[in-house]
């Protein structure tokens, strides 16, 4: 009897099981059949999961963005942003439904990998791996509160390797210090190194701010493969290193793609930074110059008439006394007021009876002072 040939079972099905092979079948080349089999749906398979994780990352990323320019256009008072603002806000809304099924297509493929039988295969690929000691136990939502003290303690113990961590460049070195280090893999890291590149940027540090950046993204990337995977980025660091280092096309543009992002949105909070320390500081000097009625002289001396300037510039009383001598006494005795309250002009008076006398006794003895003038 002929063997059977096995090139027209193509798209049949066959039971992993061999016990149920006839004896007159070539058992071996059966057996290689099935194994070519099992790994092209396994590749199939992983292929489905990498194009999810692409999804969700990439959801992720633009929700992240989303959620960010919102938080932004409320903070900014202009028209244009409160226009943008409903706009953003639906954008938001879009990306979180986007993200939450993307989410529920990762988990309904881990379950579809739990429910895969054990093989030959399966058994000695990593990615297929029956062990739990790496999944993450279910815990309650913690605090802000609690967040903050467990960064804060977290920080004091390995601020300087965090450091150090982040001013690396090359691959091996990077997973060589966290395989040293795996402590460090965390979000406490992550949290940190980009406060760090805020500050860098707030420094101008440019350079070293997008070497730190790098890092930033290394520890997301490897975070981001925990989630996924439903794993203790301890235990999978790993692998983010291997798929990175292998040139992988498709890997590397997204990693590429997300830093350069994460540089555009660190330059942008900095630059937010910059200008809100910028009028913490113009406030605080204005509050320093305020004069006695608490009126800032700057502005004072800007809204009076370029007549007036001019002879506060020159700091000539004759001249003063020939501006006030052609205007509207109510409003010169106005200006005299805000000039007084601001510490701009400091009246000589002899009057102790109160502001109004005082501003009186002021605008007579600038007049005063150019009657006088005149007779002589």
């Amino acid at each position: 009897m002929s063997k059977i040939d096995y090139s027209v079972w193509d798209h049949i099905e066959v039971s992993d099981d061999e016990d149920d092979t006839h004896p007159n079948i070539d058992t071996p080349s059966l057996f290689r059949w099935r194994h070519q089999a099992r790994v092209e749906r396994m590749e199939e398979f992983n292929s489905k999961l990498e194009d999810i994780n692409k999804g969700l990352a990439e959801s992720r990323r633009k929700l992240s963005e989303a959620q960010k320019k919102v938080q932004e256009l409320n903070i900014s008072a202009t028209d244009d942003a409160k226009a943008e603002l409903s706009k953003a806000a639906a954008e938001e809304k879009r990306l979180k439904k986007e993200t939450r099924e993307w989410e529920k297509k990762r988990d309904e493929h881990t379950r579809e990998e739990k429910k895969m039988p054990w093989n030959v295969d399966t058994l000695s690929k990593e990615g297929f791996s029956k062990s739990v000691v790496n999944v993450k136990p279910d815990s309650t939502e913690e605090t802000e509160e609690e967040k903050e003290q467990k960064h804060k303690t977290f920080v004091e113990k390995n601020e300087k390797q965090i450091k150090h961590f982040g001013m690396m460049r090359r691959w091996d070195d990077s997973q060589k210090y966290l395989s040293d280090n795996p402590h460090l893999v965390c979000e406490e890291t992550a949290n940190y190194l980009v406060i760090m590149c805020i500050d860098l940027e707030v420094e101008e540090k440019h350079a070293l701010m997008e070497q730190v950046a790098h890092q930033t993204i290394v520890m997301q990337f490897i975070l981001e493969l925990a989630k996924s995977l439903k794993v203790d980025p301890r235990g999978c660091f790993r692998q983010f290193f291997a798929k990175i280092k292998t040139a992988d096309q498709q890997y590397q543009e997204a990693f590429t793609d997300e830093l350069e992002s994460f540089k555009e949105r660190v330059r942008s909070r900095a630059k937010i930074r910059i200008e809100k320390a910028m009028r913490e500081y113009e406030e605080e000097e204005r509050q320093k110059r305020l004069g006695p009625g608490g009126i800032d002289p700057v502005e004072v001396y800007e809204s009076l008439p370029p007549e007036m300037q001019k002879c506060f510039d020159e700091k000539d009383i004759q001249m003063l006394q020939d501006v006030i001598s052609k205007m509207d006494p109510t409003e010169a005795k106005a200006l005299m007021k805000r000039c007084i309250d601001s510490g701009l002009w400091v009246p000589n008076s002899k009057t102790d009876d109160g502001d109004e006398k005082e501003e009186d006794a002021t605008y007579e003895e600038v007049k005063q002072e150019q009657e006088e003038a005149k007779k002589e």
